[in-house]
Order: structure tokens, then sequence, then C-alpha cells
């Protein structure tokens, strides 16, 4: 199954008219995105944008051959001025024609409204409506010819419906599964949960509006997720050549300073996986109101199926790990390890508590080295602030440096934080993907 891409950004495309965010300013030549399009097989069109057939002529694929058009929302939504002259068999939407548009004895195109459960046969394409995970929009599973499987999942704002990832899977993979990650990894995480979603599927985003980060931080975001963007004309073979791919971090230590957007960052880079133990190290503050606010809000911004521990015994909880690990945050992680060494008075850190505090710091990144699930932890960057006063507060900036260095050396991503932009201090370089039969 062929698909050329003519166009993967929102409705409004991107940049958007006449918008100065920085994201629309800084989208010139190849990044500008026309409203998501894509072209199966030269004969099948799944939505459309205001003029797909110069999007196509840039993209060197003319659409002569098109017979058939998948719309996924209303149609009034979509810019259907060239529909009477198109020449189509077809036309599905999950709803009727739009007013003013010609009847089929008038010159119009033979018209279907659609809705989940269908299944038909257009041509050399098997398709099934799926729900659409929002009211009035329908996704589609569309089959090819050798037997490749695409899921196409329509932009929508809204989160989606509880049920609507199991409608999407039938307990088989698909080959390519095309979605607004950006907006909701959490329907990535779900796709993964029931299945759909493995590690051979070619995950691609679409529907990109000014809402995502441009340039390479889309890139490196979409990595996190497995998933990746194709530009503008770009063409996508399923099940035969081999596709470069970008390699999903195994490792990866967020550092920042406070109130960095490091927390965020880190929870952004594992939205998309279907089972996530959040693990605590601050515990809990009797009497702190405050600190009782700022654990609230981390909890109402993570995912509801997430699951959280609150332990310091880190090592042992890394070294068994099963699923995929969020540690925020290993400085707080260390001030309670130092705590426990008695590691803040001078004659106790002499007489044996540093040698505790690095015993414990050697065996965490032991752990961490041989971890075989997904993991991300979050730290303070210190060292760059005042010199602290006191002789506990120096030891405390030291130790802290030493651990974040240990976990940066045994981490395939490290990531600095500022002001809520994500530097790469270490990433990774795209893989080769397996060609598929």
């Amino acid at each position: 199954m062929e698909l050329t891409f003519l166009g993967t950004a929102g409705p409004r495309g991107w940049p958007q008219p006449f918008c100065t965010c920085a994201s629309c300013l800084g989208c010139t030549g190849s990044a500008v995105r026309e409203p998501s399009c894509v072209l199966v097989d030269g004969t099948l069109l799944i939505d459309c944008g205001p003029e797909p057939a110069h999007a196509a002529a840039r993209a060197s694929r003319p659409l002569t051959g098109v017979r058939h058009l998948l719309l996924t929302g209303p149609a009034e939504a979509a810019p259907l001025a060239w529909l009477p002259a198109a020449g189509l068999e077809l036309v599905a939407a999950p709803s009727g024609p739009p007013p003013g548009l010609p009847a089929p004895t008038a010159g119009g195109p033979p018209w279907e409204t659609v809705e989940p459960g269908a299944e038909f046969t257009l041509g050399a394409h098997h398709v099934r409506v799926l729900p659409g995970g929002s009211p009035g929009r329908v996704a589609y599973a569309v089959t090819g010819p050798g037997g490749s499987r695409l899921l196409y999942i329509p932009s929508s704002r809204l989160a989606p419906e509880a049920d609507t990832a199991r409608a999407w899977s039938d307990g088989r993979p698909y080959d390519a599964v095309l979605l607004d990650v950006v907006a909701w990894p959490e329907r990535l995480a779900a796709l993964r949960s029931a299945g759909a979603v493995t590690e051979d599927t070619d995950v691609l985003a679409v529907h990109l509006s000014h809402e995502a980060p441009p340039g390479e931080e889309l890139a490196r975001r979409l990595a996190a997720w497995g998933a990746r963007a194709v530009a503008d004309g770009g063409v996508v073979r399923l099940g035969t050549e081999p596709e470069a791919q970008p390699v999903r971090p195994h490792r990866t230590l967020v550092l920042g300073g406070a109130r960095s957007g490091k927390s965020v960052e880190a929870e952004r880079r594992l939205a998309a996986s279907p089972d996530v133990m959040y693990v605590a190290t601050g515990g809990t503050r009797d009497g702190d109101p405050e600190w009782a606010e700022r654990v609230a809000a981390h909890r109402d911004r993570r995912p509801a199926t997430w699951r959280t521990a609150e332990t310091t015994d880190l090592a042992s909880l890394v070294a068994d790990a099963t699923v995929p690990l969020l540690v925020d945050c290993l400085s707080l992680w260390l001030t309670a390890v130092m705590d426990e060494c008695g590691a803040w008075d001078d004659a106790a850190w002499r007489e044996g508590a540093r040698d505790a505090v690095r015993e414990r710091v050697d065996e965490l990144a032991a752990a961490w080295r041989a971890c075989r699930v997904p993991l991300v932890a979050v730290s303070n960057e210190v060292g760059s602030g005042v010199v602290p006063a006191t002789a506990s507060g120096r030891r405390y900036r030291d130790e802290l440096g030493r651990l974040n260095a240990a976990v940066a050396e045994e981490s395939d991503e490290v990531l600095l934080v500022v002001a809520g932009q994500a530097l790469t201090l270490r990433g990774l370089p795209r893989k080769p993907r397996h060609a598929r039969s």
C-alpha cells in the first residue's frame, strides 16, 4: 500500500492564516503543511484540503486515477468546490452532502452517508468505518490488495470516548496508524494497550497545527512516542522497503532548574505508553498545605491509567520493573538518602555516611543500566546557582551533581529543560525499520 501525504496539518493548515504566533511565523518553506489529505494507491483519497489537485501536483502524484473519497467529519467542514469536476464514483462521509452540491443526476458525485460498523469495498481496498472518538466523526480502517492495513483517525480537539480504542482494534496490529498524536498521545497508548499498535507499526502524525512544536523539537517529541511526521508530498510504502525510523529512548534523564518545566517534559515522554508507574520520592509532609498543593497538581496532570508508588528504594524498584517508570525526582531521593545515612552531620559524613550515600548512588546507577523497561527520571540542576552558605548545603550540591552524572552516563538520552524548552544533551540516531511482508 502506497500512502502519499498531500497534507499533514489540521483543518486550517500550518501556518494558520494571519496567525502571528512563534510557531506559525517560523513555519516557512518545506515546513509549510496543508490540511491533512492522504492519497492511497493513487485511487483513494482520505480527507482533503482546499486544493488537492495542486497538492498532488507538487508531490508528482496526479489525481487522475482517484475514484473514491472518504471524509472523516461533516462535509460542511470540507472545502469541496472542486468535487463536481472530479468524476468520482463515491464520496463517503458521516453526514450528507453539503447544501449547494449538485445531485448525482445533475453532475454531482454519488454520496454515501456512513456510520460506525459499516463495511464496503472500493476497488482493490476494503474499508471498515469505525467510531471517530468524538461526535460527528468517523475513523477508517483500510486493507489494501496486499493485505497491508491502515488506520486513519480524524482530527479532534476533544478527548476520545472511553471505549473508542477498543473499537479501533480487532485483535490484529495495523501496519500504519495516522492520527493527531501531538494533541492526544493517550490515544496511541490506548492503541498499544489494545494490541492495535506494536513496535512494527508505523505511527505517522497528521492533523498537525501550531499547537505542536516546530522543527527538530517536533521530531524529538514524536520519537519519544515511537511516532514520526513526514513532510507534505512525502510517500510511505507499507510492507516494502525499510523506512528510517526514530529510536525510542530506553533511559532518559530530564534535568532542569526550579519551575523549568522538567516534570511536564518527563510526563509527556511517557504519555503514549499504555502502562506507567509514577515513582514519587518526595513523600508526604503533614501540616504543609503548599506541598500538598504541589503533589495534587502533579497527580491531576498525569493520565488516570498511571499507577503511583512512593518509595526511596529506587534501586530495587528499577531492578524489578516490568512496566515503564517515571521517577520524580532524583534530587528528593538524594535528600531522603542523606537523611537515612545521617549525611548532613559533618562528623558522620567523615565517619562513613559519605561512603553509604555513594554506595546507594552506585546501586541505582547499576540498576538503571540493567533495566529492560523504559525509564524516565527527573532531577534538579543546581550547580549553576549561588554557592550554598553551609557545608551541608555544599555537600548536597556536590552529591547531586555526582548523582546526575552517574545516571546520565547510563542513559541513552539526556535533556536539559530551560524556560520550558528541552535541549538535547545526548540523543539517539534514527534506525532502519525492517521491511514487513
